[in-house]
């Protein structure tokens, strides 16, 4: 966890005011019972009021000076806590957007989504608690134990015997509560899946008649945080209850020999009240104590759970040797390469070679499961191949920088993905400074400008989340756009033509052959790959065939298949 709590360096300063702020607030308040005896033995016993005034107004200032003080305590607290969120959610996203695939699949999205928002709230929360409760509570019973002994030893063992006991119990309900409020945050992850994957697939669930089943299983899910959550909170809320009675015990015990001191003339009523005082304010302490045992229980699991994304190994590292290939070319070249997602494995890609050269149009083919996606995704290494080596422009492409390695590349995954925001939003996201001219030109060269123009408010028309509000042959263009408006010297597109028609699909690889770029084309249709310059037909994750349509068509058994098997033999062309 000290990775977690690092970040709270830069903040010591305020961190150390709040604490000293603390301490002279704790020593006012400490003060103040002391005060009591003088006011109730030498004032209101001795009937002498002027002794009653003053002490009570050096009580009142007391009063009056640990209430300021205590406000600044919490402001400096406060800003510490709250810096140390926003520092540590900063850290903990940009820490996500480096991971590799293989990394970020490590972690559900639900989760992912908990632990940067529920988790770092309740570290901030446990912070803030820290600095104004952590030190101020034990220092307090500490401290009213120290000053019972200077009013009256003898009545102050009956209020000290019951620190040790209770301070055992704390620990032992510390440790056992961290790993029950683990098991809660790791519920309220799988209910977070649960109800994500649900609002994702509404309209699925609509249609399948699927709504009490998932229902019952949101019920489930729900059911299960409800009951880990009642044997958490069963644990602490014991802790209030015995602090109570073991305290409540303490009190009589010095109430009964109180008595007996004061018969004897061995005590006075200042010093009992003083003492009194003193153990009512520790029992407030030992509570605050206890609701920190349940925050420090739900801090330890929230940082541990934190602290697994901070120590996760970047396993795609950036180079600290970039090679001054300034890839203007777009030339691709695989030699040899093995891929597997993880040790152990079967291979997604075995011993593939190939070479695109510059402005050419690759089409990727294959059963699903062949490794066509996981291909594309070594160009732009969102992984690394395992053994092999992939060129762009004659550079081995782990040794370019990852920030210029991708500004050259325009990528449209399988997954089509779509912003809140305007349709000009959408396609500006793949370059922040295009103007609405580039913006146009792009949206023409995918297909769409048209579709767009028919809109009600054109390229301002709001698109809604995940464009649910256009069809998928739209979503597909414009993710398109937003591909090419980068200018790109390689376009990857992944099966992203599957929801347009022959004629639409025709325009766009067209208009795609017009831009100087390398294009690389997931498809399923023989239709997307009879004017490709090459044919690269993958199965179980080795290189089939490579070559052209007509030379497939005369040498590859299965392309002819595919072909017969979506033309019947009608109008081979190139064969």
């Amino acid at each position: 966890m000290s990775t977690v709590f690092s970040h709270l360096k830069k903040y010591r300063i305020a961190a150390v005011a709040a604490i000293l702020l603390m301490l002279i607030e704790l020593v006012t308040e400490l003060l103040q019972p002391y005060l009591m005896i003088k006011i109730i033995d030498d004032g209101i016993q001795q009937n002498q009021l002027n002794v009653v005034f003053m002490w009570g107004g050096a009580l009142l200032v007391c009063s009056i000076l640990a209430f300021v003080i205590g406000i600044f305590s919490s402001f400096y607290a406060a800003h510490v806590s709250q810096s140390f969120g926003f520092d540590l959610r900063k850290t903990l996203f940009e820490k996500v957007q480096t991971f590799s695939y293989a990394s970020f699949n490590r972690f559900p999205e639900s989760s992912m989504i908990t632990r940067l928002t529920n988790d770092v709230m309740q570290l901030q929360n446990t912070i803030f608690m820290g600095l104004r409760i952590m030190l101020r509570a034990p220092l307090y019973v500490v401290g009213s134990i120290i000053m019972a002994f200077v009013v009256n030893p003898v009545l102050a063992i009956w209020f000290a015997a019951a620190i040790p006991f209770l301070a055992i119990f704390l620990v032992w309900v510390l440790k056992r509560g961290s790993n029950l409020f683990r098991g809660v945050q790791q519920q309220l992850d799988l209910l977070n899946g649960v109800m994500q994957q649900s609002l994702i697939g509404m309209r699925l669930i609509r249609v399948f008649v699927r709504i009490k089943h998932e229902s019952s299983r949101f019920g489930n899910a729900s059911g299960e945080l409800m009951n880990r959550t009642i044997m958490a909170m069963r644990l602490t809320e014991l802790t209030m209850p015995i602090i109570l009675l073991v305290m409540n015990a303490s009190v009589i015990a010095v109430l009964w020999f109180g008595r007996l001191e004061l018969d004897a003339n061995d005590a006075t009523v200042g010093e009992i009240v003083a003492i009194l005082n003193y153990m009512t304010r520790a029992t407030g302490a030992l509570s605050l104590m206890s609701m920190l045992v349940v925050n420090f229980s739900k801090a330890k699991a929230s940082a541990q759970r934190v602290e697994e994304i901070v120590l996760t190994e970047i396993d795609l590292k950036d180079t600290n040797k970039d090679e001054n290939s300034k890839l203007e070319f777009g030339e691709v070249e695989f030699s040899n390469v093995t891929f597997r997602y993880s040790e152990g494995e079967i291979p997604v890609l075995e011993n593939i070679s190939f070479r695109a050269a510059p402005s050419e149009t690759i089409a990727i083919m294959g059963a699903t499961g062949s490794g066509k996606s996981s291909l594309l995704q070594l160009i732009p290494r969102l992984y690394d191949v395992e053994d092999g080596i992939v060129t762009i422009d004659g550079a081995d492409n782990r040794l370019i920088k990852l920030e210029r390695l991708r500004q050259r590349i325009g990528y449209v995954p399988q997954d089509i993905m779509l912003f809140s925001g305007t349709v000009a939003d959408n396609i500006r996201w793949g370059k922040d400074d295009a103007t609405l001219e580039e913006i146009m030109k792009a949206a023409r060269q995918a297909q769409i400008h048209d579709t767009i123009m028919k809109l009600p408010m054109q390229y301002d028309s709001m698109i809604g989340q995940k464009g649910v509000n256009l069809s998928g042959g739209q979503k597909q263009r414009l993710t398109i756009a937003r591909a090419l408006i980068r200018q790109p010297t390689i376009l990857l597109l992944d099966d992203c033509t599957s929801a347009l028609d022959v004629h639409t699909e025709r325009a766009l690889l067209d208009s795609l052959k017009e831009i100087q770029c390398t294009t690389f084309l997931v498809t399923q249709k023989v239709s997307s790959t009879i004017n490709a310059d090459a044919i690269l037909l993958l199965d179980d994750g080795r290189l089939l065939a490579y070559g052209t349509h007509g030379e497939l068509m005369r040498t590859s058994e299965l392309y002819y298949k595919i072909y017969i098997s979506q033309f019947g033999g009608v109008g081979v062309s190139n064969a």
